[in-house]
């Protein structure tokens, strides 16, 4: 299992574009792909998980990545949300 954290630096938080590109990201992996912040936690994979978190701008989120694919989903996941969010 691969796991680390990001803090979010987009002034709106994770909003609806970014969290459906983040979404489409982490599901084109096999692996399972969990993400945690505020206080909640769920499937990456999910839209409505992400968007259900609330996450704003400075807050971090942790995301989970295991399973065969881990070292690339996780490496694709941190570019992503570098480049975006």
């Amino acid at each position: 299992m691969i796991q680390f954290t990001y803090t979010i630096q987009d002034p709106q938080g994770i909003h609806a574009r970014p969290a459906g590109q983040l979404v489409k990201t982490a599901a084109g992996f096999k692996s399972t792909c969990k993400v945690e912040g505020n206080g909640k936690k769920g499937d990456l994979k999910r839209i409505f998980t992400v968007m259900g978190l609330g996450i704003k701008a400075g807050m971090p989120i942790t995301v989970s990545v295991e399973g065969e694919d881990e070292q690339a989903a996780a490496e694709a996941l941190q570019a992503f949300l570098k480049a975006n969010l």
